[in-house]
């Protein structure tokens, strides 16, 4: 079966649409199937080509088996609702035209977060007269209402007008959670054709390993509890909370507590500039390394703080890097409230506190600080139930939708040209 798949992000970008993407494709080439991926030049979050890319009309290169066709885009820093919806709607407009210089595929995946990428899904399936399956991994627009990027207006009412058209044209929708399908499904989608695959880890590449001495020295944090946040530094992450618990614990005394931010996106620089106003040197800010890289920067904390603005949308949403931290063996500080904090309870890998919360996300540092045995009971159940995430499961899990959905159409092609064929006869 030959599958191609509509992304806007891909290796060697870090992102959670990147990785996911890229660790599901692999297994399906392993599993024996043909994989074409058609993206843009990778440039995610800074908005600058990555070292040995262009920004081309069209390329090829293949990564682990996978096809990877590389078309242009409108190239822009992770910041600006305008700027932003050019890029997407730039690369809705070539990867649409690019899929016909590739071989007929059995289907077309496109995921989100934004769906324009979803819309040239679309736009190929009826090109090339094959099912279409959205991938669902964020409700957008709903996010961008969520986050106060953009007032209420008769624009967002169409986007909103357009996901519902999205939703019914899919033959298959996989959303990343189960609060995902029955926001779906409260709004008239036919559940029949939502299945759920949620977010995961590469266990072989995220387990627990020692802390790196030396990286640890070169940034002065040794012997101190080291509290990270690595991922989007965006608008949806409210990450001025974490600031904000920074200079309680600075005002406490609690220099043994230091807090690491590692990775870009829009709010990175006004984060490090206040941080540097406040004179914290509680806190450090890296700039993002290479997916190679990651590991050995999660081995210098002793506890993954993952947060999201205090809205209900929020609820619905399972950051991918609650998977990853579990999978190290690191402790979690989970300030998102609704189905993932529920993972963090049920597994018990965590402690959880009120997002934008920042005296409650004290407290939580303090504690786990002053309570080694706690967090070491927290990793090794975090560990324990990484494993029912692992993203070769998932793949497999997602593979089979697809095979399902592509058989589905095919067996309904036969039929059509069966009772076309009876037609002729009759006449």
């Amino acid at each position: 079966m030959h599958i191609l798949f509509l992304t806007d992000n891909f290796p060697p970008e870090v992102n959670a649409p990147a990785s996911r993407t890229f660790e599901h494709c692999r297994e399906w080439v392993e599993a024996g199937h043909k994989v074409t991926v058609i993206t843009c030049a990778p440039n995610f979050p800074a908005g600058k080509l990555f070292e040995g890319y262009k920004n081309r009309l069209f390329g090829r290169e293949t990564m682990a088996g996978i096809d990877v066709v590389r078309v242009w885009s409108y190239i822009t820093a992770n910041e600006g609702f305008l700027r932003r919806t050019l890029d997407y709607v730039s690369f809705m407009l070539t990867a649409t035209p690019a899929s016909l210089a590739i071989a007929r595929p059995d289907i077309v995946v496109a995921t989100s977060p934004q769906f324009f990428t979803a819309c040239a899904g679309y736009a190929v399936s009826r090109l090339r007269r094959v099912p279409f399956m959205f991938e669902l991994r964020d409700l957008w627009p709903e996010s961008i209402r969520a986050v106060g990027a953009m007032k209420e207006s008769g624009l967002l009412t169409a986007l909103e007008k357009l996901e519902l058209f999205l939703y019914r044209k899919a033959a298959t929708i996989v959303p990343v959670t189960h609060s995902f399908k029955a926001k779906l499904c409260e709004r008239g989608v036919d559940p029949g054709k939502i299945h759920v695959v949620t977010n995961g880890a590469d266990l072989q590449l995220f387990q627990r390993v020692s802390k790196d001495r030396e990286l640890s020295e070169s940034l002065g944090i040794q012997g101190k509890f080291v509290a990270g946040y690595i991922g989007t530094h965006g608008l949806a992450h409210a990450l001025d909370t974490l600031l904000d618990a920074a200079v309680l614990l600075r005002d406490e005394g609690r220099d043994d507590i230091h807090l690491l931010f590692l990775g870009g996106g829009a709010t990175r620089a006004a984060l490090a500039e206040r941080a540097e106003m406040l004179k914290l040197d509680n806190v450090t800010f890296l700039d993002s390394v290479p997916k190679a890289e990651v590991v050995r920067y999660w081995s210098l904390l002793d506890a993954s703080v993952i947060h999201l603005r205090r809205t209900d949308l929020f609820t619905t949403v399972i950051p991918s890097k609650l998977f990853e931290s579990m999978a190290m063996g690191i402790p979690v500080l989970h300030g998102v409230r609704g189905e993932s904090a529920d993972i963090v309870e049920r597994e018990e890998a965590g402690l959880t506190f009120e997002p934008e919360n920042p005296a409650e996300l004290r407290d939580r540092l303090v504690r786990m600080a002053e309570d080694r045995p706690l967090c070491e009971r927290l990793a090794q159940n975090g560990m324990a139930g990484a494993r029912k995430y692992d993203r070769k499961y998932l793949a497999r899990k997602m593979l089979h939708i697809i095979e399902d959905c592509a058989m589905k159409n095919s067996s309904r092609h036969k039929e059509e040209k069966a009772l076309s064929d009876s037609d002729i006869r009759r006449k």
